[in-house]
């Protein structure tokens, strides 16, 4: 079912339906939104890197806090979020008013839950997420504590060179970009959150991560903090998929 192949230099999977997932390997990692992190976006105002305020990133930095240390096993993660292409291998009739290519990362609102029933993987868990972006980091992107610019963002994968280039440590492209769907209910703060990678369930909407390409061009309201491996919202609109699944048997 599963094809074990080399691409961009790195390990992959690939799946029938085209899907090029990496694994993303075991460990702990510190999950949330740090003292030092708020202090390396207070730097970035304080360096004139900020445009308008970062007061609201910082009134709402508690629901990303109280920073633990969370476990999590092994698993298999999409290079990048599902592309409109890779979407109709499900829904051959899916139209994306927001895409410019087959290629760019698929938008999805009223054909979402059509397309969760039908995808034979899950969406990933908060922690999974947070873990496969920050890929061993510990700073605001996995490229460090610098304001994060244009060229981190990342929409359309039709030029393999340029999606090579985005790729973080464990080999995963457009990390923050788009506004990707987990599978954790939408909970406020890390309160009582389990220490491995199961994500919260409930009732209500569920929690999102990343967006700054959803939002671009910016408009001057530090849509840049999008992009941190710690931001998360609740869902309320269009979202993007970047499903996760087990590693598959040898």
């Amino acid at each position: 079912m599963w094809t074990e192949e080399i691409v961009a230099g790195r390990p992959a999977w690939r799946h029938p339906s085209g899907v090029v997932f990496r694994k993303v390997p075991g460990g702990t990692f510190r999950m949330g939104l740090s003292d030092a992190e708020v202090d390396a976006v207070r730097a970035i105002e304080r360096s004139g890197g900020v445009e308008d305020t970062i007061e609201p990133f910082l009134a709402g930095a508690g629901d990303a806090q109280p920073v633990r240390e969370v476990r999590v096993e092994p698993f298999l993660i999409a290079r990048h979020p599902l592309t409109v292409a890779q979407v109709r291998h499900w829904l051959p009739e899916y139209e994306d008013p927001y895409a410019e290519a087959d290629t760019s990362t698929a938008r999805l609102e009223d054909d979402l839950d059509d397309l969760l029933k039908l995808l034979p993987f899950r969406l990933p868990s908060e922690a999974q997420w947070e873990y496969a972006a920050r890929a061993g980091t510990t700073t605001l992107t996995f490229r460090g504590d610098g304001k994060p610019g244009e060229d981190q963002l990342l929409d359309d994968f039709g030029d393999e060179t340029r999606t090579a280039a985005g790729e973080n440590a464990f080999g995963l492209a457009a990390m923050g970009s788009a506004n990707e769907l987990c599978a954790d209910v939408w909970i406020p703060g890390f309160a009582g959150a389990p220490a491995d990678a199961r994500p919260r369930t409930g009732d209500g909407p569920r929690t999102v991560r990343g967006g700054a390409a959803d939002v671009y061009p910016w408009q001057g309201c530090d849509e840049w903090l999008l992009l941190l491996s710690a931001t998360r919202y609740e869902y309320a609109q269009f979202t993007a998929v970047r499903p996760v699944a087990p590693l598959p048997p040898r």
